[in-house]
């Protein structure tokens, strides 16, 4: 999946790169994860911002994403601005991953952040779908951050 900042900077030659890592960048596609008996459902979508940046095929398309799919499987969708959980929903997803807030970061960019984004750090949930926000390692503009430590976050699937 991207995110906003990869159309700053060079989104195509990002997903081009990336795989040279080994990183499988999921650009409006799914994959399926099998362990056992059981089976998983990955999506992920390109930046909601992807369409208008000019980058030729870049663009959101959950649809696509999800397209062919057993609805019976759960799917997890990773897609990088929490407020995408509107569409997660309606498209029957079990859980959203997104990022993008730095769950806040400082104020007030906390109050500027909550004008567009739904949440800005943790696990919430939206009817069905369960969203969970990481506030990550990182930061936006100012080398700081107040009130939003950051996090690298573990989490653990569960059948049920």
């Amino acid at each position: 999946m991207t995110g906003n900042h990869e159309y700053f900077s060079g989104a195509a030659e990002w997903v081009e790169f990336l795989p040279t890592l080994g990183l499988r960048v999921l650009r409006n596609e799914r994959v399926e994860i099998r362990r056992g008996g059981a089976v998983l459902d990955i999506a992920g979508c390109d930046d909601r911002t992807a369409a208008r940046s000019g980058v030729p095929g870049h663009g959101f398309d959950l649809d696509v994403a999800l397209a062919g799919r057993d609805p019976s499987r759960p799917v997890v969708l990773l897609v990088h601005q929490p407020v995408m959980v509107e569409h997660a929903v309606r498209a029957g997803v079990d859980l959203q991953i997104s990022g993008h807030t730095h769950g806040g970061q400082l104020w007030p960019i906390t109050q500027v952040a909550l004008v567009d984004q739904p949440v800005l750090s943790g696990l919430t949930r939206f009817g069905p779908t369960w969203l969970y926000v990481t506030r990550g390692v990182g930061f936006w503009g100012p080398p700081t951050r107040v009130g939003s430590p950051p996090e690298v976050t573990l989490l653990t699937l569960r059948a049920g």
